[in-house]
């Protein structure tokens, strides 16, 4: 199993910058694909960026591309996601994922991060 933990959501405004950081523990971190999925409230939770084990290929959701940025540090068993030119409609819960070996679902998840972004 791994544990993971959320930080960095806060309130900003519209055009700001912050970076999200996830902090895993427990198995070898380097084992699990990682991804950032955001819920807005009243919508479905959907997957912003993913990353692979070595870091090598990501994915990012059209609307975040260009702004946002997923990258691992496996030596600090930590995710980020930088969001550069947010906008009100990135304000959501951000959650880390972690998708082990072999699976197609994400198992493990964090407890989540607020974003707010105001205009």
């Amino acid at each position: 199993q791994v544990q993971l933990v959320e930080s960095g959501g806060q309130a900003v405004q519209a055009g700001d910058s912050l970076r999200l950081s996830c902090a895993a523990s427990g198995r070898t971190f380097s084992m699990y694909s990682m991804a950032w999925f955001r819920q807005a409230p009243g919508k479905e939770r959907e997957a912003v960026a993913t990353i692979s084990r070595s870091g090598t290929r990501t994915y990012y959701l059209d609307s975040v591309k260009g702004r946002f940025t997923i990258s691992r540090d496996n030596a600090k068993s930590t995710v980020y996601l930088q969001m550069n030119s947010l906008k009100p409609e990135d304000t959501a819960v951000y959650y880390c994922a972690a998708q082990n070996v072999g699976r197609v679902d994400y198992s493990y998840w964090g407890q989540g991060t607020h974003v707010t972004v105001s205009s």
